[in-house]
C-alpha cells in the first residue's frame, strides 16, 4: 500500500481544494434557500415558460418552491460539474506521470509489477473520490439541518449516489485515456467531463438527440427524473458502469505491455 499513501499524499492539496470548494458552495445553496423560499413559486412559473433553456436543465419539471426542487437544480448543477471535474482530473494522468515527471525508472526498478502498480493507483483515485463525496454529503446533511429543513433522504440518498457513480464512471474513462498518454493532459480530462455534460444538455432539448442519454453518465443524474420517479435509471447506470469497467481493464492491458520511458 506504499504507493497508495504516495498518490493521496501527492494529491493531498487538490483533494482539499476540491472537497472544500464543492462543500462550501453547496453549503451556500442551501442557506440561500430559506430566503428564497417564498419568491420560488413565482420563479418556477416562470421557469416553466421559458421552453428549451429550462427543459435542458429540468426546471420545468421541479418546483423551486421545495428544498428538493431547489436541491436538484442548484446543488445538483455544483456536485455535478465540481464532482465530474475533480474524478477526471484525479484519473486522467495517473497512469503516466512518472513519464511526465521523469521517475519512471525509479518506480519501475523496485520489485513491483505493472499490475500491482495500476492497482494501486486505482485504488488510491477510488478513495480520493470516495472521501470527497462523503464529506460533501455530511455537508449537505448538516446545511439542511442547519436551515431548519426537513431533511428529504431518500431523494438526497438517490442524488448523491447518482453523482457518486458518475465520478466513478469518468474516473474510469479517464484512467483508461491515461494508460496511453506519454505527458498527461489536465485539459483532456476537464474537457471530457465538459463535452458529457454538454451532451447532456442536447439530450434534454432535442427529442431526436436522446440517445445521447446512453452516452453520457450526466444522463443518469437528471434530478428532475429522479425526483420524479424516486429511482435512479438501471438501465443508463449498468452501460455506465460497464464502460467504466472496460476503460480499467483496457487500462490494464495497455499499461503492462507498454514501453515507458
Amino acid at each position: 500500500m506504499t504507493l497508495v499513501r504516495h498518490e493521496l499524499k501527492q494529491g493531498r492539496t487538490a483533494f482539499i481544494i476540491w472537497t472544500a470548494a464543492i462543500g462550501f458552495l453547496l453549503a451556500v445553496c442551501v442557506f440561500l434557500f430559506p430566503e428564497m423560499k417564498g419568491q420560488m413559486e413565482d420563479v418556477s412559473d416562470m421557469f416553466s415558460s421559458m421552453g428549451s433553456f429550462t427543459a435542458a436543465f429540468g426546471m420545468d419539471r421541479l418546483n423551486f418552491g421545495t428544498l428538493i426542487g431547489f436541491y436538484a437544480i442548484e446543488c445538483g448543477n455544483v456536485l455535478g460539474l465540481g464532482g465530474a471535474f475533480y474524478a477526471s482530473l484525479c484519473a486522467v494522468g495517473i497512469l503516466c506521470k512518472e513519464e511526465k515527471e521523469r521517475t519512471a525508472e525509479f518506480l519501475l526498478t523496485h520489485p513491483v509489477s505493472r499490475r500491482r502498480i495500476i492497482t494501486e493507483k486505482l485504488a488510491a483515485v477510488l478513495i480520493q473520490i470516495t472521501a470527497m463525496n462523503l464529506i460533501v454529503y455530511a455537508v449537505s446533511i448538516g446545511s439542511i439541518t442547519l436551515v431548519g429543513e426537513t431533511v428529504p433522504w431518500k431523494e438526497i440518498h438517490l442524488l448523491h449516489l447518482a453523482y457518486y457513480l458518475l465520478q466513478l464512471e469518468l474516473a474510469g474513462i479517464c484512467f483508461g485515456l491515461s494508460a496511453f498518454m506519454r505527458k498527461g493532459s489536465v485539459g483532456a480530462g476537464l474537457g471530457l467531463a465538459a463535452v458529457m455534460y454538454f451532451l447532456n444538455l442536447i439530450a434534454n432539448i432535442a427529442e431526436s438527440a436522446e440517445f445521447l442519454k446512453y452516452v453520457t453518465p450526466f444522463g443518469y443524474c437528471e434530478g428532475a427524473d429522479i425526483v420524479d420517479n424516486g429511482r435512479l435509471d438501471g438501465t443508463l447506470i449498468i452501460i455506465g458502469m460497464t464502460i467504466c469497467f472496460v476503460c480499467i481493464f483496457i487500462a490494464y492491458l495497455k499499461y503492462t505491455k507498454k514501453d515507458i520511458h
